[in-house]
């Protein structure tokens, strides 16, 4: 066999070696950006899997931020000068605790000590409370997680009560 056969073989035998490689290092900086679920060794289907999880619950995340800003320059515009826009009440999961956001105007008529009696009348433990003065708008945050977690708290009759003690 000539020798000048052998060198083709040797080229691709060297460009598969480089290109293995080279996946190889792309799979690594993938492992690198994405949140891992420990374990034995990943396989690289198992870490394709978990790149395409990851990133669907990126993109999840962006929809409700985006939703989140939309409501929040929304209400900022509609107060205009009076602030005399209606108050919005934004509750959501975030897991172990819950996150209330609350929007109004400056010359609304709630008090805070009553939505956090409601909180407490529904079995909710307060866990932090904060509030900045934007314009004419006022947003309270108010992080709380249920004082039962086997019970937990029904989203949906908080929400009805919230809204019926603001509005």
């Amino acid at each position: 066999m000539p020798r000048g056969n052998n060198l083709p073989k040797l080229d691709r035998n060297a460009l598969e070696r480089n290109r293995r490689m080279y996946m190889k290092d792309l799979f690594s900086k993938l492992a690198y950006l994405i949140p891992i679920q420990p374990g034995p060794r990943s396989s690289l289907h198992a870490l394709l899997n978990q790149a395409i999880t990851y990133i669907k619950e990126l993109q999840e995340r962006i929809e409700m931020l985006k939703q989140r800003k939309q409501l929040l320059e929304g209400t900022d515009d509609t107060a205009g000068v009076s602030g005399s826009s209606s108050p919005v009440v934004s509750l959501r999961d975030l897991g172990f605790i819950l996150e209330l956001c609350l929007i109004s105007g400056l010359n609304e008529k709630f008090m805070l000590h009553e939505v956090i009696n409601v909180l407490l009348e529904e079995a909710a433990e307060v866990v932090d409370v904060s509030y900045s003065t934007v314009g004419h708008r006022i947003f309270y945050t108010i992080y709380f997680r249920a004082v039962c977690t086997r019970i937990g708290i029904e989203n949906s009759r908080l929400h009805e009560k919230l809204k019926e003690l603001i509005f």
